[in-house]
């Protein structure tokens, strides 16, 4: 654990990541002490410019409201919306792909037939058909981009699964009569979770991205304040009020961008000989 956190430390974009990471989860824990009031209040005249009154920092949109605000509660839904739905996709995922390797011939082929089902279908087109059908919300948000996330995670599993199945202490379980749920769940997935912590923290930055595009559209929840949101609604005032799309637009990209930084900052810690024959 020292060598891990040595190790990640010493990478610059990872730290980097951390550091933007941890003032965004400030910013949604934190943030709401300091703005009480909810978010879709209005509170100035519209189209106030940034930078104009000290309580009100980033100005105002359309209806008079405190883009400031706005950030920090949208900062809540974007997390987590993010952590859940990758949650759910591991939840997924990770069976799936260890039973499809551990197992192989029919139970193999049927379950990688089955991830491929939902990979013929582009995921952000099929997220915004299961938003619709679900209604938009909170939840079916979720539901909908941990449904069109975990098919990379099986994939990525069933290769870890796969590599490992073979090796002597696989073998030596089997031997000794351990059962196949031990097996799976003790000695393979344990040495193979390193690719998919990765992965996981860049499916935290995609699922962002899908909220916010669901969100733009006008697919995000009415009662939730959200990033997404705050950009559709200021698209057609850009030339007006610019600031209303811009803030929440580099709120999302810095927090993808910190999220891929702590991935590749991730890779480096998890897998060292890796990246350093690599080089």
């Amino acid at each position: 654990m020292r060598q891990f956190w040595r190790t990640m430390l010493r990478n610059p974009g990872g730290l980097i990541g951390l550091v933007i990471l941890t003032i965004a989860i400030a910013v949604a824990v934190f943030g709401p002490l300091l703005f009480p009031t909810s978010p879709w209040r209005m509170v100035q005249r519209p189209f106030l410019p940034p930078f104009t009154l000290a309580g009100l920092p980033l100005g105002t949109d359309a209806l008079g409201r405190d883009v400031m605000a706005g950030i920090i509660y949208g900062a809540r839904v974007s997390l987590l919306v993010g952590l859940v739905s990758t949650l759910a996709a591991l939840a997924v995922g990770i069976p799936v792909g260890a039973m499809a390797g551990y197992f192989g011939g029919r139970v193999g082929d049927a379950l990688m037939r089955f991830t491929e089902f939902f990979q013929t279908v582009p995921s952000f087109a099929l997220a915004i058909v299961l938003v619709a059908v679900l209604q938009p919300s909170i939840v079916s948000i979720v539901i909908a981009i941990a449904i069109v996330s975990w098919p990379p995670v099986a994939r990525l599993v069933r290769g870890e699964v796969l590599s490992l199945r073979t090796r002597e202490y696989v073998q030596a379980a089997i031997v000794t009569g351990q059962t196949n749920s031990w097996i799976i769940w003790r000695e393979i997935l344990p040495n193979a979770l390193s690719p998919v912590i990765v992965l996981a923290s860049l499916m935290v930055a995609t699922a962002i991205l899908l909220e916010s595009s669901l969100s733009f559209l006008g697919l995000g929840d009415p009662n939730l304040m959200s990033w997404g949101y705050m950009v559709g609604a200021g698209r057609t005032v850009i030339r007006q009020a610019w600031w209303i799309t811009v803030f929440p637009g580099i709120a999302i990209l810095v927090s993808v961008l910190a999220l891929n930084l702590i991935g590749e900052g991730l890779n480096d810690a998890l897998n060292p000989r890796l990246n350093r024959n690599g080089r």
